[in-house]
């Protein structure tokens, strides 16, 4: 396991226990090098879920794709660490019931959307902003005004 803080390549197991959710491994790490210590998650790797873009084409679902998508819409803004972890689960969690093991990725979008919608209405603009992929500042303009009309409500 590489070291997050000083990529480091040996560490060693402090802790390891079953996480609340009963698939996943939760290990303690401390760096042999720089001593610090990180927590890593093991999950069962069965068949993987797969997302069907927009093409056409599937891709493996990525969960820290996912994390990463909601992190930078959530940049700077009140919203808690373990809101985000929660939108993420319950993206993987959507993916995973579906009975063929996979979502087309606009399912998955609105999803997280509507979870931001909720959270943060800058958030979910930002998000909003890269996953719709707004032609021009036109069709920005009208989700803005949607969303206020929605907040008038």
């Amino acid at each position: 396991m590489k070291c997050p803080f000083c990529g480091h390549l040996e560490d060693k197991v402090v802790d390891s226990r079953e996480a609340k959710i009963g698939d996943t491994i939760r290990r303690r790490r401390e760096c042999t090098k720089c001593e610090r210590r990180f927590t890593t998650y093991e999950r069962i790797d069965e068949i993987p879920y797969m997302v069907i873009k927009k093409d056409g084409s599937r891709e493996k679902f990525d969960r820290q794709k996912i994390l990463s998508g909601v992190l930078k819409a959530c940049e700077k803004r009140p919203v808690p660490m373990a809101k985000m972890q929660q939108i993420v689960d319950e993206a993987e969690a959507f993916v995973a019931e579906s009975p063929d093991r996979e979502r087309p990725s606009s399912e998955l979008g609105a999803l997280i959307m509507g979870h931001l919608k909720k959270l943060d209405k800058v958030a979910y603009v930002r998000f909003a902003s890269v996953y719709l992929d707004f032609k021009d500042i036109r069709e920005f303009m009208d989700e803005l005004k949607d969303l206020l009309k929605a907040k008038g409500k």
